[in-house]
């Protein structure tokens, strides 16, 4: 039996993550308490959130090591493609662990790394996966409504650049309530699963499910009253992989629609910094990104992730649709 070739294989690729994660998971986050590798909470944010201090961080790498693993033995022996995906989980996830590891350790007025230093890194691994993605696998594009793949030359490459940086950046402002980002996440790679499915990318659905099952295993320990964090660890590399994996379906521009919930948090975010500074101090929300503003209107916290799960698992299937629109 060749492994990546059905969708039962897929299924089973990230049941073994699953597990191998919920293993994992435990004797980790001991390790994390032990070392007191614990969140830094600001004091900008919900008071609320201040029981969450000393809660361990870094929880990405129950993800990351897992979905290589099982990429590496089972999926990438019959797939050389898988090495983008498995690049940018890996890339990403590295560059997130250090600045992690730097807000940990770094003192009042430095913390993790600065963001011009993150900002360039994410855009050099960014081009290097556009590149890749034009010039080697050739990746096709398409459009809700219209038949067969559309060229869009050599814009595609600052696209794909854009895209690959914001979804980094816009699920790691997601990554603020327990099971938040994991539940989004999960949602958006099954979805992108199922749309590899349908066009017979069988490698690149076990890719997905593979990451969907880590994410599950890591919603185990990160459901509310959560035992651990993400992290950028998780949230910068899964983010990046999600728009990497979208862009090799060519349904990139469904990307808006499946993480809508995404780029909600981000536009929050935005429209928060350029009103303030418009006004002279006036806030559009009452606090950014969007999960706090409802947080401050009284949704409780699980309130909050329930609604936008279920708002993501509604764009999902609309994603869905229109792909096959």
């Amino acid at each position: 039996m060749r492994f990546g070739s059905t969708m039962a294989e897929a299924l089973v690729l990230g049941t073994l993550s699953f597990f191998i994660s919920v293993i994992i998971g435990a004797p980790y986050i001991r390790i994390l308490r032990a070392y007191k590798i614990g969140k830094k909470i600001s004091i900008n944010g919900p008071a609320s959130h201040q029981v969450k201090m000393g809660t361990p961080t870094m929880g990405g790498l129950m993800m990351t090591v897992p979905v290589s693993i099982v990429t590496a033995f089972l999926n990438l022996p019959g797939r050389l493609s898988m090495l983008l995906p498995l690049g940018m989980i890996l890339g990403c996830g590295l560059l997130g662990g250090v600045d992690d590891w730097m807000t940990l350790i770094g003192n009042g007025r430095r913390q993790g790394l600065r963001a011009r230093f993150k900002l360039g890194w994410l855009f050099v691994m960014a081009t290097i996966a556009a590149f890749v993605l034009y010039f080697l696998l050739k990746a096709n594009t398409f459009f809700p409504f219209v038949r067969g793949a559309v060229s869009i030359g050599l814009w595609y490459i600052p696209i794909a650049i854009f895209a690959i940086e914001g979804t980094a950046h816009a699920v790691n402002l997601s990554d603020g309530l327990d099971s938040l980002a994991g539940l989004t996440l999960a949602t958006a790679f099954v979805a992108y699963g199922i749309i590899a499915y349908l066009q017979g990318q069988a490698y690149l659905v076990a890719f997905c499910f593979t990451v969907a099952g880590a994410l599950l295993a890591f919603l185990w320990y990160n459901a509310h009253p959560a035992q651990v964090f993400m992290g950028d660890t998780g949230s910068l590399a899964l983010g990046a992989t999600l728009a990497v994996v979208a862009f090799m379906t060519g349904q990139w521009i469904l990307l808006p629609v499946v993480g809508l919930v995404f780029v909600a948090e981000a536009a929050s975010d935005i429209i928060q910094v350029v009103y303030f500074k418009l006004t002279k101090g006036k806030r559009f929300f009452k606090m950014a990104p969007l999960h706090h503003h409802f947080e401050l209107l009284g949704w409780s916290e699980v309130q909050v992730v329930q609604r936008f799960w279920l708002v993501s698992i509604l764009a999902a299937m609309l994603g869905i649709a229109l792909a096959l629109a």
